[in-house]
């Protein structure tokens, strides 16, 4: 399930992409789900664990994918128990979001509110405890903690 906590905490990784650079993994980059993200997010083509293709900036490595995109394949595939803040990505991250939340238990802070739209889902809201299962129910609750 998906947990969101609207503004910051004190074990939070503010800067996803930065922590990526020092801590990804080569196996990370050459599966399935990376490979649709990276397509889906960034519009290139994963070629290896250590080359991508981009249509805008030709053959790049992992550092120069999108902060997004970093974003979320930490969200997949670190397992320290680090809490990611999704503010990172743009609201093309969010189907991708829930599709990794469908599979382990993901925690990440907001400073921002993202357009989940992929419904029907379940999002805790950390703030007020609160599961929301709707774009409007969402919304709702994050007016509450997002100024």
């Amino acid at each position: 399930m998906l947990s969101v906590f609207f503004g910051s905490l004190p074990n939070e990784i503010y800067n996803p992409p930065l922590y990526f650079l020092n801590q990804y993994e080569d196996e990370w980059l050459t599966t399935d789900l990376t490979k649709e993200m990276v397509r889906s997010v960034d519009s290139s083509e994963v070629l290896g664990p250590k080359l991508i293709d981009s249509p805008v900036l030709g053959a790049i490595s992992p550092r120069e994918l999108s902060g997004g995109v970093k974003t979320l394949i930490l969200m997949a595939y670190d397992d320290s128990g680090k809490i990611f803040n999704g503010t990172a990505c743009g609201d093309n991250c969010a189907r991708w979001i829930l599709e990794i939340a469908k599979n382990k238990d993901l925690t990440i802070t907001l400073h921002n509110i993202m357009k989940f739209d992929q419904e029907p889902f379940e999002i805790r809201i950390l703030n007020s405890n609160r599961v929301v299962t709707s774009f409007r129910e969402y919304v709702g609750e994050a007016l509450d903690w997002v100024p």
